[in-house]
């Protein structure tokens, strides 16, 4: 599913080069569920951000599926992003000024769906997460855990091939944690791939592989 070859990623700072990755080569396999961990400032979120196609600032080559990444144009990247890849953020990133319907909405706009079929894939998502009844509340009147069950609702609706998580259950407390991890599994069962940043030993449990890094570099698989 994912080939990276040599990915490295370095800040300048004047005539000065701060490495972030250094010559990362990974294969990662459709249907895995990988945790990836290391120190703060290890370079996960670079990687993270990386796989995600956020950041265009990097060498090596990219290969998703059949797709040479390195070789795409941002907005092309930006397309390939948007149709396979949902990501879970830490600290949500829900757009406060819409509801929770409209925030699951949101990533259908950007593919070609009618308004009526955008309604029933939200419907049928809230009725999966059991949200139906909190669909007309804002972001600011949910608890923390319902947040981030808004935040994998949206990651997942418009089915994407690939889950990206930053410290998914980084804001939460153990008994919503685990009901997020678990759900993540049921998704890993189901067949999506799952990649997540983790400080987590517990959340790492849950994954089928670790890569740790160290400095930038794989240290250990």
């Amino acid at each position: 599913m994912i080939t990276l070859r040599n990915i490295e990623r370095y800040y300048e700072h004047g005539a000065t080069k701060t490495w972030v990755l250094r010559r990362v080569s990974l294969e990662i396999e459709e249907g895995e569920f990988i945790s990836i961990m290391g120190p703060s400032g290890a370079g996960k979120s670079t990687l993270l951000h990386i796989l995600g196609m956020h950041d265009n600032a990097w060498l090596g080559e990219y290969y998703f599926f059949d797709q040479a990444v390195h070789k795409l144009k941002p907005k092309d990247r930006a397309t390939l992003r948007n149709q396979q890849i949902g990501f879970v953020f830490q600290s949500y990133h829900l757009l406060d000024h819409m509801t929770v319907y409209e925030n699951l909405e949101v990533p259908l706009s950007y593919r070609d769906f009618k308004k009526t079929e955008r309604q029933a894939i939200v419907g049928d998502m809230l009725d999966r997460f059991g949200m139906v009844g909190k669909k007309d509340l804002y972001p600011t009147q949910l608890s923390g855990g319902q947040q981030q069950l808004v935040g994998v609702a949206r990651a997942m609706v418009a089915n994407p091939k690939l889950i990206l998580a930053d410290e998914p259950t980084g804001n939460l407390h153990s008994a919503q944690g685990k009901e997020i991890m678990e759900l993540f599994k049921k998704l890993n069962d189901a067949g999506t791939t799952i990649i997540q940043v983790t400080h987590s030993e517990a959340n790492a449990a849950y994954s089928n592989r670790i890569i740790k890094l160290a400095d930038g570099w794989v240290v250990e698989e």
